[in-house]
């Protein structure tokens, strides 16, 4: 059932509006709610303005039907009915002239039902339910309202066109009592006219006030929508290059461990093969030494004595040679106060030393603090470098550049030897190319060898303080 939940159109629907721009969310729900808010703002507002002008209407004829007709039914305080006089006064008033064609008809009612006079002669001293209008009008109030057809009056006189309908109380002059109400049928065709101009323009008010608030809080919207997508896309940008970096940080991570582990090894196999060098060597050497010394004992002349007393001396001199040979492999340099530049300047100078050939050295601008294990690496990395390159390729075209790029450390040791033959790296006794990739990459750094027609390039890039404690 979840699946089907999560399948159904109406789930669509909503993850598809769920991925639309904010401002566009906002414009289609803003919109559908203003749009029903402008509706029923229009309906209301149109319905009271269109109120107000019927009233208006109504307050304006009975002004002036109270002023005209008021004094021709004031015998109505007295009796019932007006008399044939009064009639005719009121027949010449109502039923010629301007105010014919605008007031079709008009009744003048008692308050038991009793119509006293009307427009139509056939319904004077008839009686009629009292319209709810004119029982208003008895209560001291003008009301206006839209004819009635199925009114008894109505029905008697056959009417089919609908009248607006406005009720007036009629008063006694001299105590103000109310004596009669009369009802007066206006035709509607100019106050629908002029509704309609008013509801038109309450509609383009209306319109007009909703779409300029939809316009100002779309604006906003859009721009504060459009200020979150920069944030969301310089967000993403940031977590992919912050992954970027964390997958590299892991992979660097891996790199050093992997070196670290295959750098005790290489220590424990270079701690057994110095020792067995010390037991193969010097101390062969010592315990024939140790030997001979018996014989010594045992000579039987001094020239016998001096003769084994000069050998076991050769012996132990070959045995100091090869144990200083052990030891100043072993030994540290001392470049602890040197920088950089300087640590790469005095090991090509004692390479050309050594070899009798000549290195170029291009180091130029290192700033002069890094870490103990940066300047190990960087002496051994150059040693060895020189060392392959005097073996390999004779010598010929020796170069080391260092360079530094922010906060890297680039070193490069080449040659020229075009004929010379890829060189392996060996895991064994010696440091080899094998031993610097694996020290390099201990620090974090990268380890890359390059063979080609113009000689053969090693380099390295590590980071200037990597390995320091600090």
């Amino acid at each position: 059932m979840v699946e089907a939940a999560a399948t159904s159109p109406r789930f669509h629907r909503a993850r598809g509006f769920r991925s639309l721009s904010q401002s566009i969310q906002f414009a289609l729900s803003g919109g559908i709610v203003m749009l029903a808010a402008m509706f029923l703002a229009g309906v209301v507002i149109s319905g009271i303005v269109t109120r107000a002008a019927v009233e208006s209407t109504a307050a304006s004829s009975a002004l002036f039907l109270d002023s005209l007709l008021s004094p021709l039914v004031q015998e109505l305080a007295h009796r019932d009915l007006l008399g044939a006089q009064a009639i005719a006064r009121l027949d010449a008033t109502l039923k010629n002239g301007a105010f014919a064609d605008r007031f079709a008809h008009v009744d003048i009612w008692r308050n038991d039902g009793l119509v006293a006079y009307s427009t139509t002669s056939g319904l004077i001293g008839g009686r009629f339910p009292l319209p709810e209008g004119a029982a208003m009008a008895f209560d001291g109030e003008v009301s206006a309202r839209y004819t009635d057809l199925a009114a008894g009056e109505h029905v008697a006189r056959a009417w089919t066109t609908k009248y607006l309908e406005i009720y007036i109380p009629l008063r006694e002059h001299r105590s103000g009592r109310i004596i009669a109400v009369v009802e007066i049928h206006e035709l509607t065709q100019p106050l629908e006219a002029k509704l309609l101009r008013v509801r038109i323009h309450t509609w383009l008010v209306v319109i007009g006030a909703a779409l300029s608030i939809a316009a100002a809080l779309t604006a906003v919207v859009y721009r504060n929508s459009r200020l979150i997508g920069q944030q969301q896309i310089a967000l993403q940008n940031r977590l992919a290059e912050i992954e970027r970096v964390s997958n590299q940080n892991s992979e660097l991570r891996m790199k050093v461990q992997r070196a670290s582990g295959r750098l005790v090894e290489m220590n424990e196999s270079y701690l057994r093969n110095v020792g067995a060098e010390l037991h193969d060597g010097p101390v062969q050497l010592i315990s024939l030494s140790t030997l001979k010394i018996e014989q010594v004992r045992r000579a039987p002349d001094k020239d016998g004595r001096e003769a084994i007393l000069t050998a076991i001396e050769g012996l132990l001199g070959d045995a100091l040679r090869n144990m200083r040979a052990t030891a100043r492999g072993l030994m540290v340099p001392e470049i602890q106060e040197l920088s950089l530049c300087e640590i790469v300047r005095r090991v090509a100078r004692v390479h050309e030393q050594r070899t009798g050939t000549s290195v170029c050295v291009i180091c130029d601008g290192m700033p002069s603090r890094s870490s103990q294990a940066m300047r190990l690496c960087a002496y051994r990395f150059v040693q060895e470098g020189l060392n392959n390159a005097y073996r390999h390729a004779g010598g010929h075209g020796q170069t080391v550049e260092c360079r530094h790029e922010g906060d890297f450390f680039v070193l490069r040791v080449s040659d020229d030897g075009a004929d010379a033959a890829e060189r392996p790296e060996r895991p064994d006794g010696s440091l080899g190319l094998f031993g610097l990739r694996e020290r390099v990459e201990s620090l974090g750094g990268t380890f890359c060898v390059r063979h080609g027609r113009q000689g053969t390039v090693i380099e390295m890039t590590a980071i200037l303080n990597a390995g320091d404690g600090a």
